[in-house]
């Protein structure tokens, strides 16, 4: 059974348990949506001061919303559009500051002030995105970026 726990080391120690816990919790499954849906979940337990956590998978030449945590979301997202499809049409992570400076950003909830989103791709080809929304500007750092990244690669092996 997984409980939740609290988080005493540094940020990047913090990180790199949540990435042990990550793989320990998909081992042996190979169900995508059951991989993804607790992925999610233990993100949204983990980071502190976000709103929406979740992934967009790649499916008929757009983003189609997948497993996430919190309210409801768009449901599909143009390649190329908002920070999602600019992630994956750009095959780099978006780290948004502050969402209002984002030309074309898709509000889903007007909470939302920062935003990360980390594309992902398995052999070569899309995948989705990784989306975590925070209602704080400024939210997410390098530290973030590197880890969350590092989370995505994991979450890939899994899929």
């Amino acid at each position: 059974m997984f409980q939740t726990m609290q988080y005493t080391g540094t940020k990047e120690e913090n990180y790199e348990l949540l990435i042990k816990q990550l793989d320990a919790l998909l081992e042996g499954e190979n169900d995508a949506i059951a991989n993804l849906s607790n992925a999610a979940s233990l993100l949204n337990q983990f980071l502190s001061e976000v709103n929406w956590v979740g992934f967009y998978l790649w499916k008929n030449e757009q983003l189609v919303l997948g497993p996430f945590q919190g309210l409801p979301a768009c449901v599909r997202i143009p390649y190329g559009k908002g920070v999602c499809g600019t992630a994956l049409a750009e095959n780099t992570t978006q780290r948004i500051y502050d969402v209002t400076q984002f030309e074309g950003h898709i509000a889903c909830d007007a909470a939302s002030q920062s935003e990360i989103v980390v594309p992902m791709y398995k052999d070569a080809e899309a995948y989705g995105v990784l989306d975590i929304d925070s209602p704080s500007i400024g939210r997410f750092d390098d530290v973030d970026q590197h880890y969350l990244e590092s989370y995505a690669a994991t979450l890939l092996n899994h899929l």
